[in-house]
């Protein structure tokens, strides 16, 4: 609902032979010419800005609004907007669990930001923030509202998906299987050294068994 539709014109620019065509996009306040030569179509020639009239509102412009990012990735949310005056903005974030407040600010004040995103939040004075160190939990949606002094406002909203690293599971299952193998291989050892002491015990169990016929035998002996 925030992108309106382009509009082209053919225009006849000075320096110019050939004709150009122009194409306004309104939410980025952006017109981009596109020239002829030889047959051919050459837009976005030239890019000029146009500045937004007085007195029309709040204009947003989101150029990412779906972001797909991995576990401990640093964000960023990213908008513009353009308005009359210094306006307040505010990131909410919005989720199965219901909707928090992340942070507000005026452009150019210190940003009041949530105790649950402290340090965790950067502002920029185009309206934009970075998340540091996202998780799972932080995938949901975020909706970013630009309000001017004169109380017209402008929201949009950008979903963030977070998923885990697969290799980190790879990782994990390595390991998981090198300490297996680890214990695998000292409970062989030490059934070996079990072995080895049960073998030497009975040899001495034994040999003291077979002396001790030996002596028997000997005293028999004498005795006769």
């Amino acid at each position: 609902g925030l992108a309106q539709p382009k509009q082209d014109w053919g225009l006849q620019i000075p320096g110019l032979l050939q004709p150009a065509s122009a194409t306004f996009c309104p939410h980025r306040q952006v017109c981009l010419l596109g020239i002829w030569r030889e047959g051919r179509h050459f837009h976005s020639a030239i890019k000029m800005e146009l500045r937004r009239a007085p007195g029309q509102g709040v204009s947003l412009y989101i150029p990412q609004p779906a972001i797909n990012a991995t576990v401990e990735e640093d964000i960023l949310l990213s908008v513009d907007y353009s308005c009359d005056g210094v306006p307040t903005i505010e990131w909410k974030y919005t989720s199965s669990w219901g909707v928090q407040k992340i942070v507000e600010w005026k452009p150019g004040t210190q940003a009041n930001i949530s105790q649950s995103h402290k340090d965790r939040v950067c502002t920029f004075d185009n309206g934009s923030i970075q998340l540091f160190s996202v998780g799972v939990r932080d995938s949901g949606s975020y909706i970013v509202t630009v309000t001017e002094r004169l109380g017209s406002s402008r929201f949009g909203t950008i979903v963030l998906h977070v998923s885990e690293i697969l290799y980190e599971d790879l990782h994990f299952v390595a390991v998981f299987l090198a300490f297996l193998v680890a214990v695998a291989a000292l409970l062989i050892s030490l059934m070996w050294v079990c072995n080895k002491c049960a073998y030497k015990f009975q040899r001495k169990r034994r040999h003291k068994l077979k002396e001790s016929t030996t002596e028997e035998i000997e005293l028999q002996d004498i005795e006769c």
